[in-house]
């Protein structure tokens, strides 16, 4: 069996002893460890930045249609249903997507975009957008316009051309919610399908007693069928496939793919970089802590054959060269989680105050902390049991040569 408090007590006691070649030991590790850390950190800040703001702006996973045709409810479900999309909804033809919303006399906002949305609207990343009824949500340029804000009452104003008669509906609408002004930038009203559909219907001349006038032919029972789609991919990953899929239904379309793999090339770099220097350092790392380890091995040859001669058995041999091995990994671990720590921050300072370079950042996770940690004792556990085996084959009678 292995005292673990005699061998701490001698690992520790030995490695103040020899304070110096400790002391250096440990700093060949840190010189080591704190660079392999602020490369990672930086490689980590950016590539994360990056993805942040790949995913922070909506219309990166947007898929826009650039021509009209006529999609039914259940192929926009089954659209819906795709491992690959994360919302979808149709549209209605290009002139029912806009009207007239006004207040008073002085707050008015001409040909306003009406936008469908949904619950799960990516765009407006708000719960409000599962709307009902007679709720609507505004952009920010259109709420300035009409001077209101969530809570107040809007109108809505269309015209229709029937039997060569110019008219126009009305109907009052409740404003729930008003975007930030990053998530759209043009005076818009984002609707349920419904009102939407409403729109298109009493456009095409049909009599729709929401918008307060009587005329018209009644509604038929004719299936809703929409001239385009609101399509947003689930991940940015996920948009040039669903791109492809589209093209091969012969359904024309744009989107950012261009930029999103950008970021991947520029992930991929970096991760190609910091592997190679990784590679590097931990090569030399390991061939420097081997040749440390046989050498202080080798320089207490007489010191470790006394332990023998007094009773140590081969696991407890082993047991002391890895504990001190562990014992000097974790300082210098510890000391160079520090120097990181310190020079970060510095970085931080000078990419902060730099315009272009603000958004970066020097960063790792706990987690990532923690597996640098293991990954640093396992390389030095390794190393450790290299010179374990070396000292387990000293013999007791070394002890005795040179009395």
């Amino acid at each position: 069996m292995i005292d673990f408090l005699l061998l701490w007590r001698l690992v520790s006691r030995d490695l103040w002893h020899d304070r110096k070649v400790s002391f250096c030991m440990a700093a060949s590790l840190v010189a080591v460890i704190a660079p392999l850390l602020l490369l990672f950190g930086l490689k980590h800040g950016v590539v994360s930045q990056l993805q942040k703001e790949l995913l922070s702006d909506p219309r990166n996973l947007e898929i826009k249609m650039l021509s009209s045709a006529a999609y039914s409810p259940d192929w926009i479900a089954q659209l819906q249903h795709k491992a690959e999309v994360g919302f979808a909804i149709g549209q209605t033809r290009s002139l029912n997507t806009q009207a007239d919303l006004y207040v008073d006399n002085r707050h008015f906002v001409e040909n306003a975009e009406v936008i469908p949305t949904a619950k799960g609207d990516p765009l407006l990343n708000t719960v409000s957008s599962d709307l009902q009824g007679g709720q609507v949500i505004l952009s920010d340029s259109a709420a300035q316009q009409l001077n209101v804000k969530a809570g107040d009452t809007i109108h809505l104003r269309v015209l229709r051309k029937l039997n060569q008669l110019i008219e126009r509906g009305e109907t009052s609408l409740e404003v729930v919610a008003v975007l930030e002004k990053s998530r759209f930038l043009r005076p818009a009203i984002f609707v349920n399908s419904a009102l939407l559909i409403a729109l298109e219907q009493f456009r095409d001349g049909m009599h729709i007693p929401q918008f307060g006038l009587k005329t018209g032919t009644p509604v038929t029972n004719m299936p809703v069928v929409f001239a385009k789609v609101r399509l947003y991919a689930k991940r940015a990953d996920d948009v040039a496939g669903l791109s492809d899929w589209l093209a091969k239904q012969r359904i024309e379309n744009t989107s950012r793919v261009a930029e999103i793999e950008a970021v991947k090339a520029i992930n991929r770099v970096l991760n190609l970089i910091f592997s190679v220097i990784a590679l590097t350092a931990l090569i030399g790392c390991v061939a420097s802590l081997m040749g440390a380890f046989i050498a202080n091995i080798d320089r207490k040859r007489k010191g470790l054959a006394t332990l023998r001669l007094l009773g140590f058995s081969n696991l407890s041999i082993a047991g002391y060269v890895v504990l001190q091995a562990f014992i000097v990994t974790t300082l210098a671990y510890i000391a160079g989680l520090g120097l990181y720590m310190l020079v970060s921050e510095i970085f931080n300072q000078v990419l902060v105050s730099s315009q272009n370079t603000r958004s970066f950042s020097v960063d790792i996770s706990v987690g990532h902390a923690v597996l640098a940690f293991l990954l640093t004792m396992l390389i030095a556990v390794f190393v450790s049991l290299i010179g374990a085996l070396r000292a387990i084959r000293i013999q007791p009678a070394e002890s005795l040569r040179e009395l």
